[in-house]
């Protein structure tokens, strides 16, 4: 996938950068500031990213901080391998065809927190099962909150998934009663569902309760596509949203 590619090259570059300066090579300073700066601002990769890399912005701070790391330059590149291998070995492991798109797309809304979600549900859902499903709710749960924040439309505190839905499909005029073709009827009735679906699968096979002696247990089909859904879905809601207000 391009986006993952992509991410992965520049990744590698700046790990390669650090490297160049920390055995005495000849690197573009700004050029370290603006890839630094381009990777934390990354929802998919800036939490994977070595500590090391949010905590220090130049490379006066970084030299400060590598040379106590070994007094060898290959006692260095070892360093800096180990570091960046997790986030590499993340980017280079498969993802689902939808991640790019739906990644891409999330992005563009100006809704940090929401890109932010979707990052977590894509790590946990080959992880940690439980928790990619109660990502995938959380996602939806995000994007409907933001939805409605901006059109200034009132909701409570305790508002459930179905609940936040049902007020942003009307007031994105997606509500099936809102449709004068049967054929988007079915189609928004059927949406309605699926997010009714993801609550419900999140109450039975997720981490968000307490568990009975005898609980459900999600496989990673069910992971894939509680998370692939919710994508699938908070995509639909931002298009639509942002086809409504172009300004934002």
């Amino acid at each position: 996938m391009q986006q993952r590619s992509q991410l992965l090259e520049k990744v590698e570059t700046f790990q390669n950068m650090l490297i160049s300066y920390a055995t005495g090579g000849s690197v573009e300073e700004e050029e370290f500031k603006r890839l630094r700066q381009d990777l934390l601002q990354n929802p998919i990769v800036k939490d994977k990213l070595p500590r090391l890399v949010r905590t220090h912005k130049d490379f006066n701070q970084f030299w400060g901080f590598i040379k106590k790391q070994s007094p060898t330059y290959q006692g260095r590149r070892e360093f800096l391998w180990d570091e960046f291998r997790p986030v590499l070995e993340f980017l280079e492991a498969p993802g689902s065809p939808a991640d790019e798109s739906v990644s891409e797309r999330l992005a563009t809304f100006n809704a940090e927190q929401v890109h932010h979600v979707w990052a977590r549900a894509l790590e946990r859902r080959s992880l940690d099962l439980e928790g990619a499903i109660t990502s995938a709710r959380t996602l939806l749960e995000t994007t409907c909150k933001h939805i409605l924040d901006a059109r200034r439309v009132v909701y409570g505190e305790d508002a459930d998934l179905p609940k936040l839905y049902r007020l942003t499909a009307e007031v994105l005029e997606l509500a099936p009663n809102q449709q004068s073709e049967e054929i988007f009827k079915r189609v928004f009735g059927g949406c309605q569902t699926v997010v009714e679906g993801l609550g419900a699968m999140r109450n039975k096979l997720s981490d968000a309760h307490g568990r009975g002696t005898a609980p459900g247990k999600p496989e990673s089909r069910h992971a894939e596509l509680a998370v692939n859904l919710a994508g699938a879905m908070a995509t639909f809601l931002i298009e639509t949203f942002s086809v409504q207000n172009p300004e934002v």
